[in-house]
């Protein structure tokens, strides 16, 4: 069957539930005059009658109640499937690979991409954690996560969480019998917890800042590690003094099992952002999953 078949059948459905050519020219936007054509073109082609006309009215013939009940159905099942088969054009789909810190991905990419694939099943999110300064070009990845102040200037940042503080702490064990530190110079008599940088290789010089005095203070300890939530277990078993994410500490300090000192030393600084290059032509899936992180405190 020619496509106009397909057409003209469409449109002598319409007059059929209608029940009138001006009612169902309205509806498929043509002329009353034209749709009339149509009809007498399809009854010509089929060699049959399939509506009685009168003055008043239009009504179906028997060829034309078996045309409505065969063909009818089978195309409201084609409308239907193009209907469903656009949905899915239109739905977010594909991969989004995104590199973020240990930090950023339990804090924040974990929490909002949890509630979000739920809803988008054709959408599939790739977390690659990773404490260093990835180089997402040349890694082929779609996105990064870093704090505000290190995000290149020619990325498009998005900012994904509030302003964060860093805080020093200790167990209540570590400091029996030891003077809690009130300025940075007193950390020479304490036993810190470094963390080693995974990018340059060095030991991580804690940044305190009060006023307009910044400081960045080499401590020295016993214990050396990469992580950020190793440290914090560490302080926690009495190690030392560990200089992490105030978040991290929260329920630890309000329980009491970590005691904070040098918090005066700690101001808020820009929280963690998500970037990627200012060229990129988001795609549905990617635009997604930027809406579901983006911070709205």
């Amino acid at each position: 069957m020619k496509r106009t078949d397909f057409d003209d059948i469409t449109a002598f459905l319409a007059v059929a539930h209608e029940g009138s050519f001006t009612k169902a020219a309205a509806k498929l936007g043509v002329s009353q005059s034209a749709l009339s054509q149509t009809v007498r073109n399809l009854e010509a082609r089929m060699g049959l009658r399939l509506l009685a006309r009168t003055t008043r009215s239009v009504a179906s013939t028997e060829a034309g109640e078996r045309l409505i009940g065969v063909i009818g159905p089978k195309l409201a099942e084609i409308e239907a499937e193009l209907a469903a088969l656009s949905a899915l054009r239109n739905r977010p789909s594909g991969r989004v690979r995104i590199s973020a810190g240990e930090h950023a991905a339990d804090a924040v990419l974990w929490p909002a991409v949890q509630k979000l694939l739920p809803h988008y099943p054709d959408i599939t999110v790739e977390i690659i954690v990773d404490n260093a300064l990835t180089d997402i070009i040349a890694e082929r990845l779609d996105a990064g996560v870093r704090l505000g102040e290190q995000v290149a200037k020619d990325m498009v940042a998005v900012r994904i969480g509030p302003d964060l503080r860093m805080a020093v702490v200790g167990a209540p064990a570590y400091f029996a019998g030891r003077k809690r530190p009130q300025v940075p110079q007193d950390l020479t008599g304490h036993n810190c917890i470094n963390l080693r940088l995974p990018t340059a290789g060095g030991l991580y010089a804690w940044e305190l800042e009060k006023g307009d005095r910044k400081l960045r203070v080499r401590v020295d300890g016993q214990l050396v590690i990469s992580s950020a939530g190793l440290a914090v277990k560490a302080a926690l078993a009495g190690a030392g003094l560990a200089f992490v994410p105030e978040d991290r500490v929260l329920d630890h300090m309000t329980e009491g099992r970590l005691i904070r000192v040098l918090a005066d030393w700690c101001p808020p600084f820009s929280g963690l952002h998500l970037y990627y290059p200012s060229r990129r032509q988001p795609t549905p899936a990617f635009s997604v999953l930027v809406d579901a992180l983006r911070y709205r405190g």
